[in-house]
């Protein structure tokens, strides 16, 4: 996986590429940490992302968890059916702001 970030003012854009799973979960995981602290939104753009695991869902749970408490905002962009598909089942697109 790839992960592009970038900081406009109070939010974080990231891109992610390719696959969120096992592997490459605690890499977002580490590469985000340092940055929920001073940010109120975070914005995922998962245009390129091909596959979302378990692994992978915690890692967003976590970030919405830690943006809820701060009343921050976390924003799901550019969602692929086939990871819309994991969302639905799992019943995360019930309460993760997801935008088109």
């Amino acid at each position: 996986m790839e992960i592009k970030k970038s900081k406009e003012g109070q939010t974080l854009n990231i891109k992610l590429l390719g696959r969120l799973d096992t592997n490459t979960a605690p890499e977002l995981d580490e590469n985000i940490k340092g940055d929920l602290a001073s940010v109120d939104e975070i914005d995922i753009d998962l245009k390129e992302l091909d596959y979302i695991s378990s692994a992978g869902l915690r890692t967003i749970l976590v970030i919405h968890k830690a943006m809820t408490a701060k009343s921050g905002k976390l924003i799901i962009k550019n969602v692929k059916d086939e990871v819309m598909e994991v969302f639905d089942m799992t019943g995360f697109s019930s309460f993760l702001n997801i935008e088109e």
